[in-house]
């Protein structure tokens, strides 16, 4: 890991996702086994870069409970709102098949500042992603992965929708 990196691992895969718009606000829980597969991830990866046994999570549970293993085991975990998913208002929860399309339309029309029913604009989690100062392991969620690593690599280009990338599986590490 480079100095002043994050190492951040994206959630293990939530119970009951499948066809879901799954956001801020749809707080899916995690089988227990995959939550401590990925903290022991964590604890080797800790291990290997002598970094602190301290973990920051996103209140959410799909999150946050991995960092409960890491909490059993000795660590620090902190919990910050701020590496929280986008928040997808009224949609959060919902059938993808049950979102009107003219709603999905007019979050495509203008991807970054739109707020889809009542939520907040890709906007407001791309600046959330990239002032965020914590600590060297986090473990947060596709949508916070992909804000971080477009405002670093794109400062100040809001994305379209056609050019937001696919989201990392579900246990992958990135550093960032």
């Amino acid at each position: 890991m480079t100095r002043g990196a994050i190492a951040v691992w994206r959630h293990p895969k939530p119970d009951g996702a499948r066809g879901l718009c799954v956001g801020a606000r749809c707080d899916l829980p995690v089988d227990r086994r995959r939550a401590k597969r990925l903290a022991r991830r964590i604890q080797a990866h800790a291990r290997r870069h002598r970094l602190a046994h301290e973990v920051w999570t996103s209140p959410l549970r799909r999150c946050a409970d991995v960092g409960r293993w890491l909490r059993r085991w000795g660590w620090r975990h902190h919990v910050d709102a701020a590496l929280a998913e986008l928040d997808f208002g009224a949609w959060d929860g919902r059938s993808w098949a049950a979102i009107p399309k003219s709603e999905i339309d007019a979050w495509v029309a203008d991807f970054a500042r739109f707020a889809p029913a009542g939520g907040e604009p890709l906007t407001a989690l791309l600046t959330r992603a990239s002032r965020w100062s914590g600590g060297a392991l986090v473990v947060s969620h596709g949508g916070w992965m992909l804000a971080r690593r477009w405002s670093q690599e794109h400062p100040d280009a809001p994305p379209s929708a056609d050019q937001w990338p696919r989201p990392p599986a579900y246990g992958e590490r990135w550093s960032l």
